[in-house]
């Protein structure tokens, strides 16, 4: 296809976001399709976007749309669903959103849609999963936004505590986006350096609940969170059009547990190339089994 088209499906905060995201740096995108339920609420957005078009640095091509538009789409972002609400947990979502994604998906589908799904809205695991079943599509073709923006906030804080740019660090949050997630210490280092070797066992445990927690905080303090994770979902994007092979921990089935999760996996044009063979401590492992059990435990409690 290679139209570098993508379709946001919502356009609350977060779909809004990764638009603006998007003009706003050097991207591979060449065509952006807005489409929500409240069709003058996408008409708006567009209008808004294209007025930043003359001094953008990219120029991207803005509509907004109907699913009908997703036939000749390279990636359909889908953002929409019912918002997470202040002391609700991700999971609290699930039943709410599990039934718009589904109409959602057939409609897409509908259109002659064969390109990659990439699911940001929560809880993001679960709904990547569904996607994937109600779509039809190769698992490499559904992607989640998984831990990437956990990783974010990981290499972001630890890079706080030794005065480096969070780009020299190397960490991963795996495991679930939500409650479950954790850290893998056992690999994270900076040039070579391991970083559990670097921080103490209980600044390590500070940074892992703060990385885990900081959702909460935002959300009580400013009602959502959308800039951080509008901005890695551009990264996947760009990632995914350009052909980067990239490693980021997206979420992705893994066909060993029957779910799907965050793991560090190789990005590229077709979707998620393969997920590493990363080999984490006998504790790491066990943490992961307790993710991968609260993501399986969601899926069945969902009656389609």
């Amino acid at each position: 296809m290679d139209n570098n088209k993508v379709m946001i499906v919502g356009t609350g905060n977060v779909g809004a976001s990764i638009a603006f995201a998007l003009i706003n740096q050097r991207t591979a995108v060449n065509e952006i399709v807005l489409t929500d339920i409240i069709a003058k609420d996408a008409e708006g957005e567009a209008m808004d976007l294209r007025d930043a078009l003359a001094v953008a640095p990219s120029y991207v091509k803005i509509s907004n749309g109907t699913y009908k538009d997703a036939k000749d789409c390279d990636v359909v972002v889908i953002t929409a669903g019912a918002a997470q609400k202040p002391g609700e947990t991700r999971m609290e979502l699930l039943k709410k959103n599990v039934n718009i994604l589904k109409g959602m998906v057939e409609q897409i589908m509908a259109s002659g849609f064969d390109g990659i799904f990439l699911v940001v809205t929560n809880p993001m695991d679960v709904l990547t999963y569904y996607t994937m079943k109600f779509s039809g599509l190769p698992a490499e073709k559904v992607i989640g936004s998984g831990t990437v923006l956990d990783s974010a906030r990981l290499r972001t804080r630890i890079a706080g505590y030794l005065n480096v740019n969070p780009k020299s660090i190397h960490a991963h949050q795996i495991g679930e986006h939500g409650d479950t997630e954790l850290t893998v210490w056992s690999l994270a280092d900076m040039g070579g350096q391991k970083i559990s070797e670097m921080l103490p066992k209980e600044t390590q445990k500070g940074i892992s609940e703060f990385v885990r927690d900081e959702a909460y905080a935002i959300i009580e303090k400013k009602g959502a969170t959308y800039y951080g994770i509008a901005t890695c979902v551009a990264q996947i994007l760009n990632c995914i059009l350009n052909d980067e092979m990239r490693v980021l921990s997206v979420s992705s089935y893994d066909p060993f547990s029957g779910v799907c999760f965050g793991f560090p996996s190789v990005v590229g044009r077709a979707g998620v190339i393969r997920r590493l063979d990363v080999k984490l401590s006998e504790n790491e492992g066990m943490e992961l089994q307790k993710s991968i059990n609260a993501i399986k435990k969601a899926i069945s409690s969902v009656k389609i």
